[in-house]
């Protein structure tokens, strides 16, 4: 059974949605306590909001099957932190965003259990977005990847106050060139339904400032959506008119990408 899903396009970008899946192994499970196996911190629906987006506009979608709490795509293998000094959640981590425990007492993930996990999960979802990604720039000379994320928009653990709507990250402009960044900043500002922020308090992950290396045509952007404008933040339910008028502001951000 494969640990992810690609589905191959034909324009240079990728959507890579490493916090997409929600699924816990039973064996996992089994040592998690009841509100953690709900796997809350999932990035809920964005694959929904994507999916249409990317047929219509022929790019490739990387997604995967299993939960953040299981192993995190997003960090890097060796579980170094993304943000020395602050707090945060790691590769395999035994806290959720609230900085309540995911696992009972005395039931959190060995070294060996852990290292397992990054060769099941992590490994094969990395491999596949190395080759896409490279299948791409051979067939266009350069490519986008668009690293797709969302959450809720007040989690204290992590900021302070209420997130903007549109949160994009592009390592401080070291993950694309300035045109890309500049052309979806320009693009944000001229719209007035969200807020938004450039590279705030999300600047773009481990797969973003890994994979972005611009001076050899890869340009990777972050994306962090605040999820209370397409979803019910507590009871995780769709809501199909918000996430319709927030698609079309997306669908604005991924065409530059392609132009």
């Amino acid at each position: 059974m494969s640990t992810y899903s690609l589905h191959r396009g034909t324009a240079p970008l990728l959507i890579s949605l490493p916090h997409d899946g929600s699924a816990i192994p039973a064996d996992v499970a089994d040592r998690m306590l009841p509100a953690a196996r709900r796997s809350v911190d999932t990035d809920w629906h964005v694959g929904r909001l994507y999916e249409p987006l990317a047929k219509a506009l022929g790019a490739s979608l990387l997604k995967p099957v299993a939960s953040r709490y299981v192993v995190d795509l997003n960090r890097p293998a060796d579980g170094q932190a993304l943000y020395p000094g602050r707090r945060e959640t790691g590769l395999v981590s035994t806290i959720g965003f609230d900085g309540a425990p995911l696992y009972r007492d005395g039931a959190e993930p060995t070294a060996d259990e852990i290292q397992r996990r990054v060769n099941e999960f992590w490994r094969p979802y990395h491999d596949a977005l190395s080759q896409e990604l490279e299948r791409l720039r051979a067939e266009h000379g350069r490519v986008v990847l668009w690293e797709g994320h969302s959450i809720r928009s007040r989690v204290p653990m992590l900021f302070d106050g209420q997130l903007p709507d549109f949160n994009l990250g592009t390592a401080d402009g070291a993950s694309c060139g300035g045109g890309l960044q500049q052309r979806l900043q320009t693009a944000l500002e001229g719209q007035s339904r969200y807020s938004f922020v450039v590279n705030g308090r999300f600047k773009g992950g481990y797969i973003t400032r890994h994979y972005g290396r611009p001076q050899d045509g890869v340009h990777a952007v972050q994306l962090e959506l605040a999820q209370l404008n397409y979803m019910d933040e507590d009871s995780f339910a769709y809501d199909e008119a918000k996430a319709s008028q927030l698609q079309a502001t997306m669908g604005q951000l991924l065409r530059l990408c392609i132009e």
